[in-house]
């Protein structure tokens, strides 16, 4: 198609894509079928890979970022995020109603009550209808810039839309149930608009997700709430991607109305347009004006809290009115005129039959209580989780006891006291064994934590050492992930990671999935990978606290494996960005004998890369220190590990995501939309020519030369 042409079939399409994205979203009314969907989306792809010069930072095809983040920046939020005065007293929420009629000197009170989301909260930050930046809470007046990640959500709007005066028109099968606020009106969509929300996890998606942490042999996360949050948080977005996060957005931060329409006047109203410029809100507010009716929409959804879909652990109450809001202000804390009326939490009584120490892919060993199954909630409970030995001594909880059990929103619950049974002999005070209940290392005691120092020989830790060990930013073994390794340890065939680089097709190929082609593969693989450079072994080894850029810095800063096991805490402090806790977790590790002698081991079979300290530049100088450096499109003469290596050894930071501080941008063939972004925020760009110039000027080129 000629460029013209498709210029404007993809502006066609990316407005029915987001129009459909409304319907379904925002309104639970989608007008077609998934199917026709996924062929407009398919036939946009199609086109913006035809002519990339046309994709743009808020097509729909734009949402998964791309490479890893080395770290979230810092941001500053439009305006505070304060937090809630809340309680589950009813006492408390007619004391907040008297203080705030009083203020307002009996000024005609109405309340918008809406469910009390446990999730993530989240600032959103909109310029000229685009979404431009998204971060977490922090404090309240900064947090961790989580951009990339946000656009994944697919709830989350890349562009707003400008409201229509007579409601967008539905259709189609309705998804949800009735909505508490119209898509009708709104105020035009200002040049700069920051709103809040809360982004959750859905209980079926999270359990789904739970289900396959399991089955991988990976911890499984205790409720939606940290799932949402752990998501929200992955320096990868194609982890967060993944993850099926969902959001509700019930404010307006801060906003330049300059040249639109009046701004919202109530809390009603800003709800009202929040989903008239396409975002999703929650289905199930209502106004009220008295707190007995608070009370019953607090009871109403406290009858329904199991059936929602989503976690939610009481209602926020505000003031309708947000003028007399103005007039109420804040505290240092929370705002005067908002109160969180929260859920008593859901407790249940039990018979606790067996404490059983559980090891997890970390080494932790963790108590947990077997319970007589009991219904908590409409959920058959089992197991609950005791923390760990300090917890259980605090508790003083034995088996056979009478315990009380709450769920509190949790999904894995917690064993919260002992109930005394006068007359009742009670069993001896339960202990953490002495050695570990998968390999029989003796356990060690880090702070309240009881752990198995066999890192890489546990059977109960090592299918996911493995697949950390084979993971793209270590070995990268192609075919070694989460099903492959479980089988390898079940069948015996790896008890500890050195095994792996003696593994026969002959023993693969009778494995289910596997035959002749596939199994040599295999193997082909794992023997390739036993060439590996210094920085990506010491990462897969999964060493406590050391990521993909600690390894870089310990590789160039040490150069060979024989002097970073002989380094002490003091040396290692040396090491940019190494503190007193990770070089404790470093030292600790090299000197655990079981590790050691696997390095050993492993050592025998690997052909490990050696990094002389700044070998790529004269006297060890940095002259791009603290430059952040963003690379997008192909390097005709680099690859882009080969073009990170360079700019990190003269001192900068390679990182993944275009913001102001980015120092420059480098810009090969077929730049994607980080390019857009450093033209917008004026961030110097770089071609490949001007690159290798910069390198040619401070003695560096590719090669080492």
């Amino acid at each position: 198609m000629e460029r013209e042409a498709a210029a404007e079939r993809i502006h066609v399409l990316r407005q029915q894509i987001r129009h459909h994205d409304y319907l379904y979203y925002v309104r639970d009314a989608p007008e077609i079928a998934d199917a026709e969907y996924d062929r407009l989306f398919r036939e946009l792809v199609a086109l913006e890979e035809e002519h990339p010069e046309l994709v743009s930072p808020d097509s729909p095809t734009q949402r998964v970022g791309g490479e890893p983040l080395d770290a979230f920046p810092t941001l500053e939020h439009a305006a505070p995020m304060l937090s809630l005065d809340s309680s589950e007293d009813p006492a408390a929420l007619r004391r907040f109603d008297e203080r705030l009629r009083k203020a307002l000197d009996d000024h005609a009170v109405a309340y918008v009550v809406e469910p009390k989301l446990d999730g993530a909260s989240v600032e959103l930050v909109y310029e000229h209808g685009v979404l431009v930046r998204a971060a977490t809470r922090g404090d309240g007046r900064r947090g961790e810039g989580v951009t990339e990640n946000v656009r994944t959500i697919q709830a989350v709007p890349l562009r707003l839309r400008e409201p229509q005066a007579d409601g967008a028109k539905s259709g189609g099968k309705k998804r949800g149930g009735a909505k508490g606020v119209s898509t009708k009106g709104g105020a035009a969509v200002p040049r700069f608009v920051a709103v809040r929300g809360e982004v959750v996890m859905n209980v079926e998606d999270f359990e789904r997700l739970n289900q396959r942490l399991v089955e991988e042999g990976r911890e499984p996360f205790a409720n939606p709430r940290n799932a949402a949050a752990g998501a929200l948080r992955q320096l990868d977005p194609q982890i967060t991607a993944a993850r099926r996060l969902d959001v509700a957005v019930y404010d307006i931060l801060a906003a330049d109305w300059t040249g639109g329409g009046p701004p919202p006047a109530s809390q009603w109203q800003v709800l009202e347009t929040l989903r008239a410029w396409g975002l999703r809100v929650n289905r199930l507010p209502r106004r009220v004006e008295t707190v007995d009716e608070i009370l019953a929409y607090h009871a109403e959804l406290e009858a329904r809290r199991d059936d929602l879909g989503f976690e939610i652990d009481g209602v926020v109450v505000k003031l309708d009115d947000l003028a007399a809001r103005d007039e109420l202000g804040t505290t240092a804390r929370h705002p005067r005129w908002a109160f969180a009326f929260k859920f008593p939490p859901r407790v249940e009584v039990t018979r606790l039959e067996r404490i059983v120490p559980s090891v997890g892919r970390t080494g932790v060993v963790t108590p947990v209580a077997l319970l007589r199954p009991v219904q908590l909630s409409g959920v058959t409970v089992a197991r609950a989780t005791l923390h760990n030995r300090e917890e259980v001594a605090r508790k003083d909880v034995r088996e056979g006891d009478r315990v009380r059990v709450q769920r509190a929103g949790d999904v894995i619950p917690q064993v919260i006291e002992v109930i005394e049974e006068p007359g009742h002999e009670r069993g001896p005070a339960w202990r953490m064994p002495a050695e570990c209940p998968s390999c029989g290392t003796g356990l060690v005691e880090r702070g309240p934590f009881t752990v198995c120092p066999n890192s890489l020989g546990c059977p109960a830790q090592l299918a996911g050492r493995i697949v950390h060990f084979a993971s793209r930013d270590a070995l990268d073994v192609e075919g070694l992930g989460d099903e492959t390794s479980k089988l390898l340890v079940a069948e015996g065939l790896v008890r500890r990671l050195p095994d792996l680089f003696d593994l026969q097709p002959a023993q693969i190929e009778p494995l289910p999935g596997f035959a002749a082609v596939s199994a040599g593969k295999l193997v082909d693989g794992i023997r390739r990978a036993a060439k590996v450079d210094l920085d990506r072994f010491l990462y897969g080894l999964g060493i406590p606290e050391v990521g993909v850029a600690v390894a870089r810095d310990l590789a160039r800063h040490f150069g060979k494996l024989s002097a970073l096991r002989e380094a002490d805490d003091e040396g290692l402090q040396q090491v940019p960005g190494v503190g007193p806790r990770m070089a404790e977790q470093i030292t600790g590790f090299f000197a655990e004998p079981l590790n050691s002698e696997l390095l050993d081991a492993l050592l025998e079979r690997v052909e490990l890369g050696e990094t002389e300290p700044a070998a790529r530049h004269p006297a060890g100088e940095q002259p791009l220190a603290g430059k952040k450096v963003v690379f997008t499109g192909a390097l005709a003469k680099l690859t882009r590990r080969e073009a990170k290596d360079l700019v990190e050894s003269l001192g900068a930071r390679a990182t993944s995501s275009v913001s102001k501080s980015t120092g420059f941008v480098v810009a090969g063939e077929d730049p994607g939309s980080k390019l857009d972004e450093a033209q917008a925020l004026g961030v110097t760009v770089l071609d490949e020519g001007a690159f290798l110039a910069l390198l040619a000027e401070h003695g560096v080129a590719p090669g080492g030369g």
